[in-house]
């Protein structure tokens, strides 16, 4: 593994890429920032949430994604601070925790209509299954439905803005940018709605599965798409995005974090609405060798709050622990709902795991603690 000399993100990060410094192409942005005219960029920010704003308050004037997490309640305040009237849609998460449930409540609270979309528990069960057992990601179902259930309402509700928050892969303020041909398509909603390879279209046949149950799944027509003009726009491509900010903004408007540190993690306000995310920060971690912990040691030491060295420090204290418990429930009770034992799953991780990146026995067999933690063979150096 090659780890990046300003951050610790490993190579084996998809789509990551190093400069001749061996500087990641993440870092790279980031420091490109101090470069954007931010002023120009709110600028056009107001022009096209103008162009986009209800004619007499007939409808809402955007939709907004939300999850009840600092991000998705950062989008709300500012979208009520820039004038708009947003319909925030949430796609319920798979396993939601009592935490999760107050942070909606604070959104509601903000003063804004309001649509929770509960998809069909027994086939998300099954999605859950299908998901863990054959992309490894137990959280299919919900990474798919925050992609299609905003769209689909955008779609049905004649609601064609949708204000997404950061995006994190590339630099361009979305569809929403463009002044001609800036709808939503198939393709782009591939590339950012999570498949992980997994197409809606594969399930049909699986435990049961028909057309008919995967409806909240499936992304509206082209056809459809082009009618309404949904399109959406990246709020970070317009607004210096950080995410310590955004919860420092939030918990003032009624945002809760954890009391403690989160289990895959060293901070206290990150993925607190479901408890199956201690599972799907695992499975990053043994296909890919990091974790949530690397994730935000990064955004850190870009921002200067924390050197190398602490970075490193911390995510070999915190990254890629075995998710015996997510905040405070444990593996056993949230793997009880999807009929899967605690020994069925760690067979599971065991196929997923990619044994180049951590230590293995003579014959081959993955080498792990007395907590059932795995042994990386590399680790990034002290500078």
């Amino acid at each position: 593994m090659k780890f990046c000399t300003n951050c610790v993100m490993p190579d084996t990060k998809p789509d990551l890429s190093f400069n001749e410094e061996g500087v990641c192409n993440a870092c790279q942005n980031f420091a490109n920032r101090k470069e954007v005219d931010w002023g120009k960029r709110r600028k056009e920010l107001d022009s096209i949430l103008a162009r986009y704003k209800s004619e007499n308050s007939s409808n809402w004037d955007c939709i907004i994604p939300v999850s009840g997490g600092k991000d998705s309640t950062y989008q709300v305040i500012k979208m009520l601070e820039f004038g708009m009237r947003p319909l925030c849609v949430t796609s319920t998460t798979c396993d939601l925790s009592d935490l999760g449930k107050r942070n909606i409540q604070a959104i509601k609270n903000l003063g804004v209509d309001y649509i929770e979309f509960s998809p069909d528990p027994v086939t998300r069960r099954k999605l859950n299954r299908i998901g863990l057992l054959q992309v490894g990601d137990i959280s299919w179902p919900e990474h798919v439905g925050i992609f299609t259930i905003p769209i689909r309402m955008s779609v049905q509700l004649n609601v064609p803005l949708i204000i997404w928050g950061e995006n994190s892969q590339h630099e361009y303020g979305g569809p929403a940018a463009a002044v001609e041909n800036n709808t939503l398509d198939r393709s782009w909603l591939e590339e950012f709605g999570g498949l992980l390879g997994l197409r809606v279209t594969d399930l049909l046949g699986q435990e049961g599965l028909e057309k008919k149950h995967i409806i909240p799944y499936s992304y509206p027509s082209d056809e459809e798409l082009k009618k309404s003009g949904t399109t959406g726009l990246f709020l970070g491509h317009y607004i210096p995005w950080d995410g310590f900010s955004n919860v420092m903004l939030s918990q003032a408007y009624g945002f809760e974090s954890f009391p403690t540190n989160v289990e895959t993690t060293f901070l206290s306000y990150e993925n607190l609405d479901n408890y199956q995310c201690g599972i799907h920060d695992y499975f990053k971690f043994i296909k890919f060798g990091f974790g949530r912990a690397t994730d935000h040691a990064c955004l850190h030491i870009r921002r200067g709050r924390l050197t190398r060295n602490e970075g490193c420090a911390v995510v070999d204290q915190c990254d890629g622990k075995f998710p015996w418990t997510y905040l405070g429930k444990s593996l056993e009770d949230i793997l009880s709902p999807l009929n899967i034992s605690v020994e069925n799953f760690i067979k599971c991780c065991d196929q997923f795991t990619n044994k180049k990146i951590f230590k293995t026995d003579t014959r081959g067999n993955l080498v792990k603690d007395s907590d059932g933690n795995l042994i990386k063979l590399m680790k990034p150096e002290l500078t």
